[in-house]
């Protein structure tokens, strides 16, 4: 799956859409990560090599943030119905 902005820009295809807002995300929170912790100049490269390598590289990792929040979120009542080992 290549990353693809016109189809997401332009509506085309949902999952285009919603990682390119994931983009947007992804972006912002590794920037002000690295802009507190390394500079603004260090922390705008590590997040243009992030995003380089997240999203045209290994497009795949775009939904692993994606995955454990709605674990975390929902998956909390169901690890907790499951009985325990004796």
């Amino acid at each position: 799956m290549a990353f693809d902005f016109d189809a997401a820009i332009a509506g085309d295809d949902m999952l285009m859409s919603i990682a390119l807002v994931l983009f947007i995300i992804y972006f912002l929170w590794f920037f002000s990560w690295g802009k507190k912790q390394l500079g603004t100049r260090l922390g705008l490269l590590l997040a243009l090599v992030f995003m380089y390598l997240t999203f045209f590289t290994y497009p795949e990792l775009i939904w692993v943030p994606v995955i454990l929040f709605i674990m975390t979120t929902f998956g909390k009542d169901l690890l907790e119905k499951i009985p325990k080992p004796a």
